[in-house]
């Protein structure tokens, strides 16, 4: 007998469906309530601690009173600052008529992080991220570019410039409640030159301090081997980790060398785990830190960071508004200015600060305990010569771009103005690899060595990003010309740390950021090619380190100046990277954020403090 799908047969399916669909609202809402009473429970956890750190720092209070380390009032006898003036600027930004917290700012990286465990980390994304999260104790004013206190509200330096005492402020607090004292600072310094940590590229720097000492609960001291030109910034700049928190990894350092995200510090946001980020998470997300000791609290609830490795889905993404901020590529953003949609929702910015970084060709001296053809000073000359900068500049860059001649900003006074660029020039080129032994020996338009071997070579590049692939495609082409077989490589991010730690590769593009004084000692200096150092190319050169020495142990600026030029002069003749150029940013910027400022330092957007807000008309986000 046939089967028919009857009335009753509907009703009966439909009511089946309803269930299931009540089903599954209920496991929703139970699923969000139990999330909320998660966050509830961890809160109060988190009243309770407060509570009692108050009572103990009450208890505290009355025993400095009576014995007269403090005023009866609660006040330190030795006045403070009412606010540390890093926050001048961000305090500013809340008597704006239309300032309000909350909501998030969201961004996005274009490669996938390793890791966001401090010192372990080797990247600029890193960096960003722990900049919300730990602090320094002073920091640079954007404008004037000069040091304030942050963390610190005083320090002196004497008068050979070897100590440096900081006194810091009374009420800082890691985001777990437990406050921040000198023995912090000390601890971080101890921490970072254990040789068991996995940070010689910050003990490399940090050599120069002699100790760091806790003289009281709230004064450090540093003490110096040898004069150095930039001691405050180094000694400041330090962020400072907590004890309490990383000290237990020096009994298992392995744990911390690998792990992916261990963070935890005193800034305005905080992981909610300090210790379970991880790369395959696919984001980094950073909540406002509640206990924080600012004099207002950061302007966002959250900063959300997507891993958006395409160029052309981060455009899509900030179209769809799931982003706030879009770095544009020269050849889309002449277009994306004429784009009306954008405009309406977003400002653009263009620029070149005073500290913009510098890409380059690192070209790698020795691979596999063997010298390279590139440990030959007239090869990397000549692969210089043949490197038309211009034409990448006006073609690729369209202009949005100055050819770089060194580390050294042209609007530095590290640099020589007799120091320019060298033009292209192929014949010169030809000419001394001739010179080093390179020539078309069988006639098939490649040049060979003596040996017979074809000159030919792998260059390493992010393989997502689409200016440097055309920009290795362009000099591919360029290359063959002259007889120079390039075989593009590209690759992921973690696989570039991990072809630059091994040192195994021919030759890699990359970019450095650079500062307000850029010091080369840890990219270039020849002490720094092994262990971990980033002098990945095995450059060395006795002059240079000897140069470099003298003028980091330089104070006097117009004594330390000639010595970084002589040092410029010897990047220009000996070429361990060709230096590309400095690049323009070009980027949008969605117009709900606001109080956005082009500073000494660049765009405002990444401040911390946290100098930027959404109105609360254009508030998108809500936690």
């Amino acid at each position: 007998m046939e089967k028919r799908f009857t009335i009753k047969d509907f009703f009966l399916f439909t009511a089946i469906g309803g269930v299931l669909v009540a089903l599954l609202v209920a496991m929703y809402m139970i699923d969000r309530q139990w999330n909320m009473m998660s966050r509830m429970r961890a809160t109060m956890q988190e009243q309770a601690e407060d509570l009692r750190a108050l009572r103990g720092d009450l208890k505290s209070l009355d025993e400095r009173v009576a014995s007269g380390a403090v005023a009866a009032s609660g006040q330190a006898l030795e006045p403070e600052p009412a606010v540390a003036p890093a926050f001048e600027r961000a305090l500013t930004a809340t008597r704006q008529p239309d300032y309000a917290t909350g909501d998030w700012l969201v961004r996005a990286f274009g490669v996938g992080l390793k890791t966001i465990t401090p010192l372990v980390s080797q990247d600029a994304y890193a960096s960003d991220v722990q900049g919300y999260v730990q602090e320094t104790l002073i920091a640079r004013n954007p404008e004037t570019l000069e040091w304030e206190g942050l963390i610190a509200r005083s320090w002196d330096i004497s008068k050979d410039g070897l100590t440096i005492t900081f006194r810091l402020r009374d009420g800082v607090n890691f985001s777990d409640g437990r406050p921040l004292t000198a023995d912090d600072v000390a601890f971080t310094f101890a921490f970072i030159m254990n040789e068991a940590i996995a940070a010689p590229r910050y003990r490399a720097y940090l050599e120069k301090i002699e100790s760091v000492e806790a003289t009281s609960t709230l004064e450090v001291r540093f003490q110096y081997r040898e004069p150095y030109f930039n001691a405050l910034a180094l000694a400041g700049g330090i962020e400072v980790m907590p004890r309490h928190f990383y000290e237990p990894y020096l009994d298992d350092p392995t744990a911390f060398n690998e792990s992916k995200g261990l963070l935890l510090g005193s800034g305005p946001y905080r992981l909610a785990d300090p210790t379970s980020w991880t790369p395959d998470l696919g984001l980094v997300e950073l909540e406002r830190n509640p206990r924080y000791w600012g004099p207002t609290a950061p302007s966002f609830d959250r900063i959300l960071w997507k891993v958006i490795e395409n160029d052309s889905a981060r455009l899509t993404t900030f179209r769809n508004r799931d982003i706030d901020s879009y770095g544009a590529r020269p050849r889309e953003y002449q277009g994306l200015l004429d784009d009306e949609a954008l405009r309406a929702q977003s400002r653009n910015f263009e620029f070149m600060n005073a500290v913009a970084g510098y890409s380059y060709i690192g070209w790698n001296q020795r691979r596999n305990g063997k010298p390279t053809r590139f440990a030959d000073r007239r090869v990397r000359q000549a692969m210089t010569w043949l490197t038309d900068r211009e034409r990448i500049i006006d073609e690729i860059m369209l202009g949005y771009a100055e050819p770089a001649v060194s580390p050294f900003s042209p609007r530095s006074p590290q640099h020589d103005p007799a120091v320019e660029p060298r033009a292209f020039d192929p014949e010169k080129a030809v000419a001394l690899l001739a010179e080093a032994g390179y020539r078309d020996r069988d006639g098939d338009g490649v040049l060979e060595d003596e040996a017979g071997a074809p000159f030919e070579f792998e260059l390493v590049y992010f393989q997502d990003n689409e200016d440097t692939q055309r920009m290795v495609l362009f000099l591919k082409d360029l290359y063959a010309r002259a007889g120079v077989h390039l075989k593009p490589l590209p690759a992921e991010w973690p696989v570039m740390l991990d072809l630059m730690n091994e040192r195994n590769y021919d030759a890699i593009t990359l970019g450095w950021t650079s500062g307000v004084e850029t010091d080369v000692y840890q990219m270039f200096h020849g002490s720094q090619t092994e262990d971990g150092g980033d002098n990945f190319i095995h450059f060395k050169h006795d002059e240079f380190d000897a140069l470099v020495d003298r003028a980091r142990a330089t104070v006097r600026e117009e004594e330390r100046m000639p010595l970084w030029q002589a040092v410029e002069r010897i990047f220009h003749e000996e070429q361990p990277y060709t230096f590309l150029m400095r690049r323009k940013t070009l980027a949008f910027v969605d117009h709900r954020l606001r109080n956005l400022e082009v500073t000494k330092l660049g765009l405002n957007l990444s401040s911390v403090p946290v100098e930027i807000y959404t109105p609360s008309a254009a508030q998108r986000y809500a936690d």
